[in-house]
């Protein structure tokens, strides 16, 4: 048994631990354990919302693009997301707070009545069990590759730990282990990327080499994809997080609005400095000292194994370190894993099961209601993860599409009441996703398509238009 398997699994299983002590507070009220008791401060609720951003995309993602490309242009993702919620903080982030609301579609009802709910609940649960799957996919191919064990072993070994500590402790739960999370993850990753830069000479250094072997000479330029790139992930970080009950459920928690506007700002300062490590490790790993890179080049699959790997290359960094370094890897994989699942389950509790089935139901029947989805979610996401391999990233697409939907829906909800109706909002929703879909199956099919972001953000704001006019002639 290696040093790297077993920093890992105590990892995993200190994080499980110090999660099930939080039963007790999660038990106390379902406000307790779907929002923390709307008690998360500033530096808490800052560092929860970022751990859920800084996910398998954010690390396995953005070095592999960075190894890929040999150029620091994927650090745009995680600066996007960090713009976003800068905005997201001067702009609706008081409105959550101040509205004592659970959900995103619980925001919309205040606003446009309870259809509005239905319907955005359903659209936003399609949304979230989409994304689950595929960043339980994410886990289960990291921990695969990097301890040999079967696809399903891993699935079923992601699923466990992230089942148990979010059936015991809830929002707590979450808070806490993101909070670790977070630590471990700067700790790994940035003690990683400080040994490869003193070995590598410092960032010039490593630019001149890499420059030799046949990259860009503004491989450090993150605007080197074009402006309109740039836009598209800036406007994506912006609209993905305005409506997205996963990254935005800590805003609920936050203790006040002025906490929640705070954490909203303050967390852009830790998501944007994360992509640029990871980026640079990918940087580092294309140079080819520490292992060939040509395999990896040729092989997409492999090239997500590129982080990883370099981890466990004792020429790179200490076995220990590395295995430290690769809980931080799983950490930020686990710290969005998490709070995905625990998303669905909210929505499915405040909005489907309190919203519309039995809304006279006594407070501890919403506990064991919310406990019992978690065990469902997981459930019905083993399966999904285990066969639904193919078109990973367009699947995710549909959960970023339908939150650019709601995102649209929520700003004009609030700031230009006037121009939108409930029609309009309907139409967005129903309209939108079908879509969306639509244009995901046309780009599958080799068919001219749009960039999936701005299909969404078209056809719902299209929708809104056509709600509006059906809204007036009925």
């Amino acid at each position: 048994m290696n040093i790297y398997f077993l920093v890992v699994a105590g990892y995993f299983l200190l994080i499980t631990l110090l999660a099930i002590l939080t039963k007790k507070l999660a038990a106390r009220s379902s406000a307790d354990y779907l929002i923390a008791g709307r008690n998360l401060g500033v530096v808490a609720c800052a560092v929860v919302v970022a751990s859920e951003w800084l996910g398998g995309m954010s690390t396995i993602g953005v070095s592999e693009l960075a190894f890929g490309t040999a150029t620091m242009q994927p650090v745009l993702y995680n600066i996007s997301t960090a713009i976003g919620m800068v905005i997201i903080g001067f702009t609706v982030a008081r409105h959550y707070r101040r509205n004592q609301v659970h959900t995103v579609s619980e925001m919309l009802e205040l606003l446009f009545g309870q259809r509005a709910r239905a319907i955005s609940a359903v659209a936003f649960l399609l949304a979230y069990v989409t994304l689950a799957f595929v960043q339980l996919q994410t886990c289960a191919s990291v921990l695969s590759a990097m301890f040999g064990l079967s696809w399903g072993n891993a699935i079923l070994i992601s699923a466990f730990v992230i089942t148990l500590y979010t059936y015991y402790g809830g929002m707590h739960a979450l808070a806490l282990t993101g909070i670790i999370h977070v630590v471990v993850m700067f700790l790994g990753v940035g003690v990683a990327a400080g040994i490869g830069l003193v070995d590598a000479g410092g960032p010039a250094a490593l630019r001149t080499e890499l420059v030799t072997l046949g990259a860009p000479e503004n491989l450090y330029n993150p605007f080197s994809g074009g402006i309109g790139f740039a836009w598209s992930l800036i406007l994506g970080g912006v609209l993905g997080g305005m409506a997205g009950q996963a990254s935005i459920q800590p805003i609920f928690a936050a203790r006040s609005a002025s906490v929640a506007r705070k954490a909203a700002v303050l967390s852009a300062l830790i998501i944007a400095p994360f992509g640029i490590l990871v980026a640079l490790l990918g940087l580092m790993a294309r140079t080819g000292r520490y292992f060939d890179p040509h395999p990896y080049l040729q092989d997409p699959q492999m090239m997500k194994m590129v982080l990883p790997t370099l981890m466990t290359t004792p020429e790179f960094i200490h076995p220990l370190l590395g295995g430290i370094a690769l809980a931080g890897i799983l950490a930020a994989i686990l710290s969005t894993v998490g709070p995905v699942n625990f998303a669905v389950v909210t929505i499915a509790t405040k909005d489907i099961y309190h919203g519309l089935i039995n809304k006279t139901a006594p407070d501890a029947a919403l506990i064991i209601t919310a406990r019992r989805l978690v065990l469902l979610v997981n459930a019905v996401t083993i399966p999904l993860a285990y066969y639904g391999t193919g078109a990973i990233l367009d699947t995710a697409y549909i959960s970023y599409g339908v939150r650019a939907i709601g995102a649209v829906v929520i700003l004009m909800g609030i700031y230009l009441r006037g121009w939108i109706r409930v029609e309009g909002v309907r139409f967005a929703f129903v309209g939108g996703t079908v879509a969306l879909l639509g244009n995901i199956l046309l780009s599958w099919a080799g068919l001219p398509s749009l960039e999936h972001t701005y299909a969404a953000l078209g056809a719902g704001l299209l929708f809104i238009l056509i709600g509006n006019i059906y809204g007036r002639l009925h």
